[in-house]
């Protein structure tokens, strides 16, 4: 089944793979800790997601043409959004009025996603891999996997 991986770029990266049905697999946070190290981890990392379709990349800069030059030599379709640009989407205007009040709700929104998906439910959840969820939900909706946003999400 196609795949998409949500990536929240930094070296302390947050990652989510969503299946074609629009529902999130796994999440997690990783922290490569060097741009070396990152260049191998994501060579790794794709290699080890062979029904990967779609990559979608929060966050611009030297990291993400690391990300980029991959996904381009494996034939994976690749999406770029902002905070800005999904949190439109994913969050209420007062629930964005800083990016510390965002990083709260988002980490809310994303334990709905996890329910909702049926994921294995986290005992902690760092911001980076919440805001990798929700830069997945974006991206399914983006590449049509779903058509709107689930009804049993709060907005």
């Amino acid at each position: 089944m196609p795949a998409l991986l949500a990536v929240d770029l930094g070296l302390r990266t947050g990652l989510a793979l969503y299946g074609q049905d629009g529902r999130l697999i796994w999440y997690r946070s990783r922290n490569f800790g060097t741009a070396t190290r990152l260049g191998r981890g994501v060579h790794e990392l794709l290699g080890g997601l062979p029904e990967l379709a779609w990559l979608v990349l929060e966050g611009g800069g030297r990291l993400a043409g690391t990300w980029e030059r991959e996904a381009e030599r494996r034939g994976i379709r690749m999406l770029r959004t902002s905070a800005e640009e999904w949190r439109a989407k994913s969050l209420l205007p007062r629930e964005r009025r800083s990016g510390l009040r965002a990083k709260r709700f988002a980490g809310d929104l994303a334990r709905q996603v996890i329910a909702w998906s049926g994921a294995r439910r986290p005992t902690s959840l760092r911001h980076d891999a919440a805001e990798a969820i929700l830069v997945g939900l974006w991206g399914v909706l983006a590449v049509g996997w779903l058509r709107a946003p689930p009804s049993e999400l709060r907005h």
